[in-house]
């Protein structure tokens, strides 16, 4: 493994649930210290892809290294690498949130437990609400304290998946915040979602994921490089990655108002 490897590489990799082929080759590499989106709508096969890199799923076909560790023969030292955030916070609600860092801080045998408790709620603004019970948590935090559980013990690489499931719109913009800070101390995010405004404003770069391809991949200035730019009157107007989105999957083209005042640049 060589300084410039990519924190997590898939190459070729193919699942099938009996007759349902969920993955048909998937390729993409992660760089270090970025977030990458893994964009696409329900049943797309984001969910399967988080858990073949998680090693709690085996692939059928292809390959696939995190941390420089191959998923099928160094599962061990991949799980050492990484920490998983499921779709729903995986918090203990009859405890504190402190507590609950504390606790899984004790279950990895780490030395001060309650320092790191501390840096933690510190880190995502939780320190005031750090001896209340998790149960009386809104949404947001216990998201925050959820990614913050997963931040026990500096793992490089971070998988959520589908984040902001079920969030209000505040709540959703606290695990943003969340998810920079993550990137900021130099933490690889592999973020799966369907949210394409949860994509657009946090990922250094985007790989559309539609009926178990990838069939886009770069960042937001590349995709929106698929389309031409349109203009609303006398006003150029770039495409939003949902024009690019629903074009590129084949979605229908935008109606009503939009048909109205929109008018393609040749």
């Amino acid at each position: 493994m060589t300084a410039q490897a990519p924190a997590i590489r898939v190459t070729a990799l193919g699942k099938s649930y009996k007759d349902l082929q969920v993955l048909r080759g998937v390729d993409f590499d992660v760089a270090r210290g970025s977030i990458f989106a893994l964009l696409g709508s329900n049943g797309a096969g984001k969910t399967t892809v988080v858990k073949i890199l998680s090693t709690l799923l085996a692939p059928d076909t292809g390959t696939a290294a995190v941390n420089g560790f191959d998923v099928a023969t160094r599962a061990p030292d991949v799980r050492e690498s990484i920490s998983l955030t499921g779709q729903f916070a995986a918090v203990d609600e009859v405890l504190s949130g402190r507590e609950n860092l504390v606790l899984v801080a004790r279950l990895r045998h780490l030395k001060d437990p309650g320092g790191i408790a501390d840096d933690l709620l510190r880190r995502f603004a939780l320190t005031d609400a750090g001896d209340r019970r998790a149960a009386t948590y809104s949404g947001g935090m216990r998201r925050r304290l959820d990614i913050a559980m997963s931040l026990i013990g500096r793992p490089p690489i971070v998988f959520l998946d589908e984040p902001t499931t079920g969030l209000d719109p505040e709540a959703r913009l606290e695990v943003w915040r969340a998810v920079r800070e993550l990137a900021g101390q130099g933490t690889t995010v592999l973020l799966t979602t369907q949210y394409l405004d949860e994509a657009e404003q946090l990922a250094d770069h985007i790989a559309i994921l539609h009926e178990g391809r990838i069939i886009a991949n770069g960042t937001l200035a590349d995709l929106k490089q698929l389309l031409p730019a349109a203009r609303v009157e006398y006003v150029e107007k770039q495409p939003t990655l949902e024009d690019v989105f629903l074009a590129i999957i084949g979605g229908a083209a935008p109606t009503g108002t939009d048909q109205q005042t929109r008018k393609e640049s040749r």
